[in-house]
């Protein structure tokens, strides 16, 4: 890898992973195009992306700095100095605990199948190009059904636990952390808007015991240069995830997901079609 493609995989990873059409589908997509992945080490790819999130991670602590200090805030002091009930404590305090609540699924999930989501199954163009048609259409049925009522301060831990399954199945490739989570917020009731904040939200404990895990094991088979392209790929991934929040939540306060449910319909046929011919 050179300095040229870890940048370019870095915007692909800072646009992709908060757009609902899966950061770690399209990168693997673009590995294998760029012969990038190795079959005899499959961890080192999975190592790579989970690094170049703590870009994305950065972006998301940048964006809603002034929403993060405010939780932090009052979660402590509703918690520790001026201990109260959880049905006593502020908006900000229920939601850090919504947050800790809803990080809960993925986390046991993610360690019990760790070496599974390392390996070469997970990979697979074939597996991705499913997940991007499957939950897409998931998304549709959302979009559908929901009534888009629900603001972030009326979430609840029913809601919490079935957003945070839903970001569970973000564990398998082309599902895509925010499209699930994004889906599970409109089916509790949440409207669009909420529902892409709250994903927002909810990935920084994910993204960050992941991004930790995987670059304290890949200090192993880093060396210098791939150190810089990691560096370089974290901080385009960054810049790039930022201007992706932004956008994702002004199209989101007065257009649906279709969009995006179309694009990955599109894209999961189109790996499928030149998996066919052999030409991915």
């Amino acid at each position: 890898m050179n300095i040229f493609e870890a940048i370019f995989l870095g915007i692909i990873q800072g646009l992709t992973e908060f757009l609902p059409i899966s950061s770690t589908g399209h990168l693997t997509v673009a590995g294998k195009m760029m012969n990038l992945i190795s079959t005899e080490n499959p961890q080192h790819w999975t190592a790579f992306i989970a690094v170049i999130q703590l870009g994305t991670l950065i972006a998301v602590l940048f964006y809603f700095r002034n929403d993060i200090i405010s939780i932090i805030k009052e979660f402590f002091r509703d918690n520790l100095f001026e201990r109260k009930k959880y049905s006593l404590q502020g908006n900000n305090s229920k939601l850090g605990w919504l947050i800790i609540i809803g990080s809960i699924p993925v986390a046991v999930i993610g360690l019990f199948f760790k070496d599974f989501i390392e390996g070469s199954f997970t990979k697979e163009l074939h597996i991705i190009a499913i997940s991007l048609i499957v939950f897409a259409i998931i998304l549709a049925i959302a979009e559908k059904t929901a009534n888009f009522k629900k603001d972030v301060d009326k979430l609840n831990i029913k809601d919490s636990l079935i957003i945070g399954f839903a970001q569970a199945f973000a564990l398998i490739p082309g599902s895509s952390r925010s499209g699930t989570t994004i889906t599970g917020g409109l089916f509790v009731g949440l409207n669009r808007e909420a529902a892409a904040r709250y994903s927002f939200l909810l990935s920084i404990p994910a993204v960050f015991a992941s991004g930790l895990l995987e670059l304290y094991e890949s200090l192993k088979f880093l060396d210098a240069s791939m150190a810089v392209n990691l560096l370089v790929s974290t901080i385009a991934s960054g810049i790039s995830g930022y201007l992706a929040i932004g956008l994702l939540l002004r199209y989101l306060r007065k257009n649906s997901t279709f969009v995006f449910i179309y694009y990955r319909v599109a894209i999961g046929g189109l790996i499928l079609i030149l998996l066919y011919f052999n030409i991915l």
